[in-house]
């Protein structure tokens, strides 16, 4: 009888939960907010099977318990009420207040301050002649704003500025022996003299000095180069990666990275973690070329250059024709012969140019029209291209395919409404794939197949070790508009791997997915591997509620795969 009563009490307990009705907010964080933007959203989840209201507006909710509704605030909206019913007819009630009050207008500066003094680059600077630092002050409208040697400023017409007076611009050019600046670190100085003849200075918390040229070497498995000083949440444009011990003349630094001279007409930056200072005594890297060599092995086909130096270099794609281009920099070409051997099977041409007067560029004409791949290392100081041919046989089952799940471990990655992490769908995802691909014969390689830490760079490096024939990195996107965005999109950087990305969009969205698009140039560092052909696939949007309500179906899951795998398929037929 006791059991009896037992089980009793645990049903009518279960049956309790099952009719209890809650709202749990996800974005307002808070029930009392302050906004300065208009467009907002309220998301988060409630019961299953509970409507939902908004302000006496319905909102749908999936059956996941989420939902998403965006707000469009007017100064007079003080609170939004949210109220949710499950079948029973029970209520849960939430009050979300909100003040809205748009950025307030930039005024005039009134006292005597400089309410802010900006420079371009910023951060502790290392300079040379001919370097030129953009500076912006706030300060008193009709004021003589000055650096310290007297270099004056503009004061901008107000329809030239922020619409107010008192902002002031200057473009200093760094020059030969600058008063400005010495060999030793030390602080600017900016001073202003107002209307009133009122001074007021400000003193900078970066430092600056004038550039000792050096010589640089990178070090560790991956140095980069990067274009420019622009960053992303992905880090600054990579131009790309270096081999070790490469030499680089470093004439300038913006915080922590160095400015490099590859060539009279080119700079570039690398972060200071992948170089070390050479040795004293050590010439600026520049060298004149000798015997270039084409030839395969049982494996790759290649193109050797022999230099006096490790030089630095950078390499791109050409399509139709494919090719490989590939640029030396502090070259000059006193190369009189290229040996060409009949053991090479993808190389179609090489031929060389001297496209400035110490840029060296080599081209490599393809036999296929899609690219396999190359690396570029080198042989004592003979620069090595490395050429990879296309399988002869391009069916799944003849094929090595790298299957990577994105984040993992500590790297959570983005989180749906429901709580959901994109590590674990990454994961699920992924391995859906590998039984799809294995199913059709094709030998599958992983970086993760659980929920371990694993940092992108390790990746990169194990799959230029594995050398796998391509490359799928799975993720999920998100967006801060959880209404309107979603869908599926793909990745590339380098123009040869485009075709990869293409047809696994188009049978991603045969299933039903709405297009976020087909993006190329991606600065995702395994869209950065050069050894094969890879695509990043963004599944969906795990901040949309119809997308994570997709993504948390199995079945679902595996209509993914199977789009992915009859992408590849696709893409593999076109390859022939």
């Amino acid at each position: 009888m006791r059991i009896i009563s037992t089980i009793l009490v645990l049903c009518l307990a279960t049956a309790a939960n099952a009719q209890q009705v809650f709202i749990k907010l996800v974005t307002p964080a808070k029930t009392q907010n302050n906004f300065s933007a208009a467009r907002q959203f309220i998301t988060g989840t409630t019961c299953k099977e509970c409507s939902l209201q908004v302000n006496g507006t319905d909102v749908k909710v999936w059956p996941t318990g989420a939902f998403a509704v965006e707000l469009n605030l007017q100064q007079a909206d003080t609170s939004f009420q949210v109220v949710a019913v499950n079948k029973k007819g029970m209520k849960e009630t939430m009050r979300v207040f909100y003040k809205y009050q748009p950025a307030p207008v930039e005024k005039e500066v009134t006292t005597n301050t400089i309410e802010y003094w900006r420079f371009d680059p910023a951060g502790d600077l290392l300079v040379k002649p001919g370097d030129h630092i953009k500076m912006t002050a706030k300060t008193l409208p009709g004021s003589v704003v000055k650096l310290e040697n007297g270099f004056v400023f503009t004061e901008l017409q107000p329809k030239d500025s922020t619409g107010i007076k008192g902002i002031y611009k200057a473009e200093y050019i760094v020059k030969e022996n600058d008063n400005l600046f010495s060999y030793s670190k030390a602080k600017l100085k900016l001073i202003v003299e107002t209307k009133n003849d009122q001074l007021i200075e400000a003193v900078t918390k970066s430092n600056y000095a004038m550039m000792k040229p050096l010589v640089l070497q990178t070090k560790g498995k991956l140095p980069y180069l990067l274009l420019g000083l622009g960053e992303d949440r992905l880090g600054g444009t990579k131009m790309g990666y270096l081999d070790s011990l490469v030499k680089l003349y470093a004439v300038g630094k913006v915080g922590n990275k160095y400015c490099i001279q590859l060539s009279k007409n080119r700079q570039a930056y690398i972060e200071e973690e992948y170089v070390d200072t050479a040795a004293a005594g050590t010439f600026s890297p520049a060298s004149l070329t000798a015997n270039m060599r084409v030839w395969g092995d049982s494996s790759f086909d290649y193109v050797s250059l022999a230099m006096s130096e490790k030089l630095p270099y950078q390499s791109f794609q050409e399509i139709n024709p494919s090719k490989i281009v590939v640029d030396v920099f502090g070259a000059t070409s006193n190369t009189n012969w290229l040996t060409q051997l009949q053991s090479v099977k993808e190389i179609k041409n090489v031929y060389y140019n001297q496209v400035d007067e110490d840029v060296l560029r080599i081209t490599i004409e393809l036999n296929h029209h899609q690219h396999w791949g190359h690396s570029i290392y080198y042989n004592g100081n003979t620069l090595v291209i490395r050429v990879k041919r296309q399988p002869q046989n391009l069916s799944l089952s003849k094929l090595v395919i790298a299957v990577d799940a994105g984040h993992g471990g500590d790297n959570k990655g983005a989180f749906g409404l429901t709580g959901v992490m994109e590590k674990d769908m990454t994961l699920l995802i992924a391995k859906e794939l590998q039984q799809a691909l294995e199913a059709e014969g094709a030998t599958v390689i992983t970086t993760r197949t659980k929920d371990t830490t694993y940092d992108n760079h390790d990746r990169l490096s194990f799959y230029k070790e594995k050398n796998p024939d391509f490359l799928l990195s799975i993720h999920l996107n998100s967006s801060a508009d959880p209404v309107r965005i979603k869908g599926v999109s793909t990745y590339y950087k380098y123009i040869g791997y485009r075709p990869l990305t293409q047809t696994i969009l188009k049978e991603m969205l045969g299933i039903g997915l709405q297009e976020y698009g087909n993006v190329g140039n991606f600065n995702f560092i395994l869209n950065g591997l050069t050894e094969c052909p890879n695509a990043l696939v963004e599944t969906l949007f795990i901040s949309n509620p119809e997308d994570e309500y997709n993504v948390l179906n199995p079945a679902f899951r595996k209509q993914m795969a199977d789009a992915i795998v009859k992408g590849v398929k696709e893409w593999l037929e076109g390859c022939k």
